[in-house]
């Protein structure tokens, strides 16, 4: 596994004239090509670690695979094109899938840290079909249980305390309150599909009766990832888009964003949100929070 962090000096000044220099953690990004039965896939920039759950997830994600009796291994390779001439990088990856299951179609596309879907031709490219149905799971969370959900995944956002600079996604069981797994990476969309790879990994697709909380904002891409692993519920610190919004109403999912405090907008299957009592009101100022 490659380096998580690195260190730069760096300048640091104030408005209120100090100048010194100093050594600063910087979350490493790195480009992670993923390859299956050696044909290239896909390449991602991603914080190295956890790149077979990545890779895995990433699989999910575009509907190739949906249990974990259809990946086989994975082995890092060399570097691009040497097969291992120059010493291993492990910045290549080659999945290996079960027997029968049909390979992907050839596309290699590349992925930044800030997009998961960059250079796929059109929407209806990317809005996959999922083989579960996030609409049937009966899941019902309280809101003082969401609410809570932000500060358990930063509480282990061990890199994130260091530079500053990586999103954090974790995985909650609501029928036993537990924290299931939580990754940390550069590109929000690694770090989801570090949490589905994780599942798929160990057996736990389709992840019914679970929330998929997340460090930043909420994308179309994001809420695809949750669908596409039978994920019923996304929650989020930041704002959604209209399409992350759209998407999760046609799937059935429940969206909450702006969880922050003791507060959250829900903007999708409000139902599974249990509250002790509200009182409504209606707001005429488009952008209140």
């Amino acid at each position: 596994m490659g380096r998580l962090t690195t260190s730069r000096r760096v300048t640091r000044i104030t408005l209120e004239g100090a100048n010194r220099q100093r050594p600063d953690a910087i979350a490493v990004e790195e480009p992670l090509e993923i390859r299956v039965a050696g044909s290239p896939l896909s390449v991602t920039m991603r914080t190295p670690g956890h790149d077979v759950e990545l890779a895995a997830g990433f699989l999910v994600s575009e509907g190739v695979i949906s249990r974990g009796d259809q990946f086989a291994r994975a082995i890092h390779c060399g570097g691009p094109g040497t097969g291992g001439a120059d010493g291993n990088t492990y910045n290549v990856l080659d999945l290996t899938l079960a027997a029968g299951v049909a390979p992907p179609t050839p596309r290699s596309f590349f992925t930044t840290s800030s997009c998961g879907v960059c250079g796929t031709a059109s929407i209806d490219a990317v809005e996959k079909v999922s083989t579960y149905d996030v609409s049937t799971d009966p899941l019902s969370i309280s809101a003082h249980d969401v609410a809570a959900l932000p500060d358990r995944l930063r509480e282990h956002q061990k890199t994130f305390d260091k530079t500053g600079g990586l999103h954090g996604a974790a995985l909650f069981d609501v029928a036993s309150g537990e924290l299931l797994v939580a990754r940390e990476d550069v590109g929000r969309h690694n770090a989801v599909d570090k949490v589905v790879g994780w599942a798929l990994l160990n057996d736990r697709l389709p992840l019914r009766g679970t929330v998929l909380q997340v460090s930043g904002r909420v994308s179309f891409e994001l809420v695809q990832k949750a669908v596409m692993a039978g994920i019923p519920m996304l929650s989020a610190v930041s704002a959604p888009s209209s399409l992350a919004i759209e998407l999760a109403e046609r799937a059935g999912l429940t969206l909450a964003a702006f969880v922050r405090g003791s507060s959250m907008n829900l903007y999708t299957r409000a139902d599974r949100i249990v509250v002790a009592s509200t009182t409504p009101v209606t707001e005429d100022v488009a952008g209140v929070r």
